[in-house]
């Protein structure tokens, strides 16, 4: 009976749109945001549009080998049909930590900005790696029960969330101009680029999306089109929001705080303002955790579907239809890392996405030239000699941004793709030995 066991196709257009957004608005934009206004300065919104640009590149990729191929296993179904299956287990092993990785950056953030509130409110403060623990724990809780419960909470965020960039830009509008929107960091261009390698943090999740395909009624055709427009929604959203902020807080001020908007709110509204941002971004970041953590289990269910995990990994919960053991190691691994820096998290997250972004981007260029007249139902538009313009300039966009990156979150990523590629070989090993006895 289990292996006739699937998820449940239960999503629809509205829902992953809503989802989308939910996992892209995060910690990156409550959080980040501080830090990249200190490289940028008041260029700040320039970091976030090229950050968008890059996203909206590689994005549509995702779209169109999305629509090829709606498989939970994403990535490494995409790279494995281009690349064969060693590029798409490394690609979906990366892909995995990527998610692990940020599920903890963001629970990390989680945990500060609990901290800050009982600290505001006198209450008895929580450590913040038992609050990252704790939040791990409940939304792994939640995702168990079902894809359905877990949207329905996710789409109730999100709009908490919203609100509060909402709230931000409306509160930003009075002050529009009295800043020089125009004028560069310190640093010039090489400080706006390193804020959108910082930013573009904000901007993970749609990458995720994807991975809620065999939850999507008729996901070759909804999943693009709910990809295309969380990023759209996000983008114009982030940019307002850059604009606003250092137009009520000078950069200098954003850069040295833990909880930026809402020092924009507290300069506006006074204590009141700054406590509803702080509890607008417990629901963000808590929003955040939970679609994250969907996702990766969703990826580590896929491939451990195609027999490239353990297959009791692959194993689906008879009541719930929810691939529990990949839930839980999920939860467990995202722990563990609770316990590292957050900014150390949020470069290696990047790092580990721009090279995941650079193969994506790759693998629709290799998908159109294997098979160059099967089409899916979403094509990228712009091609020249059917090579799509837009994944060459994801391509070139995401190595420009890695340059910015330093050596030692480069290593480690590095070190992390070795182990993989050293755990594929010797499972393919122990497998072709069992075939031989």
């Amino acid at each position: 009976m289990q292996e006739k066991l699937r998820l449940k196709k239960e999503l629809g257009l509205t829902e992953a749109v809503l989802c989308g957004i939910g996992i892209i608005l995060g910690a990156g934009i409550y959080v980040i945001i501080g830090q990249t206004a200190g490289l940028a300065g008041n260029a700040l919104w320039m970091s976030c549009l090229v950050a968008t640009i890059v996203a909206a590149f590689t994005g549509l990729s995702y779209a169109e080998l999305a629509s090829r191929y709606p498989k939970a296993g994403a990535e490494f179904e995409y790279t494995k049909n281009s690349f064969g299956k060693r590029i798409g287990f490394i690609v979906g092993w990366l892909t995995i930590i990527a998610g692990i990785v940020s599920a903890s950056a963001v629970a990390i953030s989680f945990g500060e900005n609990l901290f800050k509130l009982t600290h505001v409110l006198s209450f008895p403060e929580i450590p913040v790696i038992f609050s990252a623990g704790i939040l791990i724990l409940l939304c792994s809780f939640i995702i168990f029960l079902g894809i359905k419960q877990s949207a329905r909470i996710a789409i109730v965020f999100t709009l908490i969330e919203a609100f509060g960039l909402l709230l931000i830009i409306f509160i930003g509008i009075p002050f529009i101009g009295s800043v020089d929107l125009m004028e560069l960091p310190p640093t010039g261009l090489t400080g706006i680029l390193t804020g959108a390698t910082l930013i573009f943090f904000a901007f993970i999740g749609f990458e995720e999306m994807v991975r809620m395909s065999e939850e999507t009624k008729n996901a070759e055709t909804i999943i693009p089109k709910a990809l295309i427009l969380a990023i759209a929604i996000t983008s114009v959203l982030y940019v307002l929001v850059a604009i606003s902020a250092v137009s009520v807080v000078p950069w200098q001020e954003l850069s040295t705080s833990k909880a930026p908007l809402s020092l924009v709110a507290e300069k506006v509204f006074g204590a009141e303002g700054g406590l509803i941002l702080l509890i607008i971004v417990l629901f963000s970041t808590s929003n955040t955790v939970l679609l994250i953590l969907l996702a990766a289990s969703r990826i580590i269910y896929g491939i451990g579907e195609d027999k490239e995990f353990p297959h009791i990994i692959a194993k689906i919960h008879p009541k719930t239809h929810t691939p529990y053991i990949a839930i839980i190691l999920v939860m467990i691994c995202a722990i563990v890392f609770s316990f590292f820096d957050l900014t150390f998290l949020v470069k290696t997250t990047d790092f580990v996405l721009f090279m995941i972004f650079i193969v994506v981007n790759a693998a629709v260029i290799a998908v159109r030239i294997k098979e160059p007249k099967i089409k899916s139902k979403f094509m990228i538009p712009l091609s020249i000699k059917n090579i799509p313009v837009t994944a060459v300039l994801g391509i070139l966009s995401c190595i420009a941004l890695i340059s910015h990156l330093n050596l030692e979150i480069i290593g480690l990523s590095l070190l992390l793709t070795l182990i993989g590629i050293i755990f594929y070989e010797i499972s393919h090993k122990m497998h072709k030995q069992k075939l031989l006895n």
